[in-house]
C-alpha cells in the first residue's frame, strides 16, 4: 500500500513547513508523496511547501474541492489521504490507515482534539469518536482508496463548502467507513478569531442548510457572514 498525501492550501505559509516536516518524519516507504495544491495564495505558501519537500501545484481556483481533485489527479498512491494545512495527524497515521484498509475499509478518518485547554472545545472533540455525519469534518483528515475515489468521481466541485460531508455521504453508500482510534491535533484559531458560541452557531446553521439542500454558494455566504472569518481560512 502506497499513500499519497494531498493538502489543499490558501495562505498557509505559517503552518505548511512544520506539517510537511512532521509528515515526513513519521513516514516510511508507504508514503508515496506529499502534494500541496495552492488556491492562489498571496503569502509564501508555495515557496514554503516546496522547500519542505512537497510537490506543489497551483489550482485553477481557490476551492478546496477543486484543489483536492486536482491533487488526486496527480497522485500516484493507491490510497489518497486528504489533510488540512492546520492539523497534525497522529504520528502513526500510516499504521492506522494501513490497518483500516487491511480490514476492508475503503475510507475513514481520525477523531480530533484541539490545541487548546478549553473544556468546551474538548467537549466538541469528544463527539468526533461517534459514527454520525454531524460529527465529521475535514479537520479529522480523510483517507480513501483511489478505486473508490474514482468510482465516485471525486469531490463535487459545486460544494465550495461542506465538500467532505457530501463526499462521505456518497461514499458510505458504496463502502464502510472507519473512525480510526487516534486523534489529529486541530488548530483552535477559528474560535480564537470569533467565539465558541459564534462558531458553534455558524457550524450548526450551515449543517442544517446542507441537509436541506440549499445551494453551496448560498451556504458559503451565510457562513462567512456569521463569522469574523480571516481570509486565510478556507
Amino acid at each position: 500500500m502506497r499513500v499519497s498525501i494531498i493538502i489543499p492550501a490558501l495562505n498557509e505559509a505559517a503552518h505548511l513547513g512544520p506539517l510537511i516536516a512532521y509528515l515526513y518524519r513519521h513516514a516510511d516507504e508507504r508514503l508515496q508523496e506529499i502534494i500541496v495544491v495552492d488556491g492562489k495564495s498571496t503569502d509564501e505558501t508555495l515557496a514554503v511547501a516546496e522547500k519542505a519537500g512537497a510537490q506543489v501545484f497551483r489550482s485553477a481556483q481557490p476551492c478546496r474541492a477543486t484543489q483536492m481533485n486536482e491533487g488526486a489527479q496527480r497522485a500516484m498512491g493507491e490510497v489518497l489521504y486528504f489533510v488540512h494545512a492546520d492539523v497534525l495527524p497522529p504520528p502513526d497515521y500510516l499504521d492506522h490507515i494501513a490497518q483500516a484498509v487491511a480490514e476492508g475499509h475503503k475510507l475513514g478518518c481520525f477523531r480530533f482534539v484541539f490545541n487548546s485547554p478549553s473544556r468546551l472545545l474538548a467537549l466538541n472533540a469528544f463527539f468526533t469518536r461517534f459514527d454520525r455525519i454531524w460529527c465529521r469534518g475535514g479537520d479529522q483528515t480523510l483517507f480513501v482508496t483511489r478505486t473508490l475515489f474514482n468510482h465516485l468521481g471525486g469531490f463535487d466541485e459545486r460544494y465550495v463548502i461542506m465538500e467532505e460531508y457530501d463526499f462521505i455521504l456518497r461514499a458510505r453508500k458504496a463502502a464502510t467507513f472507519k473512525i480510526m482510534p487516534a486523534d489529529t491535533v486541530v488548530s483552535s484559531r477559528k474560535y480564537e478569531h470569533n467565539s465558541y458560541l459564534r462558531v458553534t452557531l455558524a457550524n450548526l446553521t450551515v449543517f442544517v442548510l446542507f441537509l436541506f439542500g440549499v445551494a453551496p454558494r448560498t451556504i458559503q455566504r451565510v457562513y462567512h457572514r456569521l463569522l469574523r472569518h480571516p481570509k486565510a481560512i478556507q
